[in-house]
């Protein structure tokens, strides 16, 4: 047998190298920390491990990947009721700029790190789960699918609601770098670069008001406004981005 055949022969056989897990339970002392976070006594246990488990950590074992994508429609729910029912002055636009905002993957991750989740995850030895915003996007969203499978959805409710920053405040300014996300997404498609112009200016030299626009080939224009031009610009982009996932069928990218 060749060198070529060889190695071919090896690259088929199923991987048994030192940085692959052997075991996916969790220890009891993790199963109540991730109770407690989650306000609720799981009656399935699995659900929890498996929301916990990448791909990458056992060959066939059950993973995150289908609870991720149930997570991924509840929250999408919670978020929608919350905004609607909190902000009765708000338009759709403004609704779906909460959403986008309280939806992105680094808004997710930076509830995981809050809540300290990293060390739980279940992944291939070495890879660095917590320099992963996808990864810890996903887990959070998986957890949430577990706990409302488990527990129903106002225990989901409970837990976004405890833990989600849903100030809009706190979000634009988690969100600051609305402006480049939209210019990273317009040259991922080829598209020309997004337009901002000063729609209108109000109020008193010491405190305006000013309305900017924000527009996009292919994806029409979005309006905020704001105290500063940077506020208004950065909202307004918001806006276009929640716009660009809803026609994409993604809010997380």
């Amino acid at each position: 047998m060749g060198i070529l055949e060889v190695a071919l022969c090896h690259s088929l056989q199923p991987y048994r190298g030192r940085h692959q897990l052997t075991d996916t339970a969790l220890r009891t002392d993790e199963i109540r920390r991730l109770e407690t976070l989650l306000g609720h006594s799981f009656a399935d246990q699995g659900l929890l491990r498996r929301a916990l488990t990448h791909a990458s950590a056992l060959p066939r074992a059950p993973s995150y990947e289908r609870l991720e994508f149930l997570g991924d429609r509840v929250l999408g729910l919670i978020l929608a009721d919350y905004f609607h029912s909190t902000c009765p002055d708000d338009d759709e636009g403004a609704l779906s700029t909460r959403l986008h905002a309280a939806a992105r993957q680094s808004t997710l991750a930076a509830v995981a790190r809050d809540l300290d989740i990293a060390p739980l995850i279940r992944a291939q030895s070495g890879m660095d789960v917590t320099a992963s915003d996808g990864m810890l996007s996903d887990v959070i969203e998986s957890l949430l699918a577990a706990l409302y499978l488990d527990a129903g959805l106002e225990a989901a409710r409970r837990f976004v609601t405890t833990h989600w920053p849903l100030d809009l405040g706190t979000l634009v300014q988690a969100d600051k770098d609305a402006k480049s996300h939209l210019q990273e997404l317009a040259m991922k498609r080829g598209l020309a670069l997004p337009q901002y112009r000063l729609v209108s200016r109000s109020g008193a030299d010491h405190a305006p008001q000013l309305v900017y626009a924000v527009s996009l080939d292919g994806y029409g224009e979005e309006q905020a406004s704001g105290a500063s031009r940077k506020q208004a610009e950065q909202m307004a982009a918001s806006r276009l981005i929640a716009v660009m996932m809803a026609d994409d069928g993604d809010s997380n990218e």
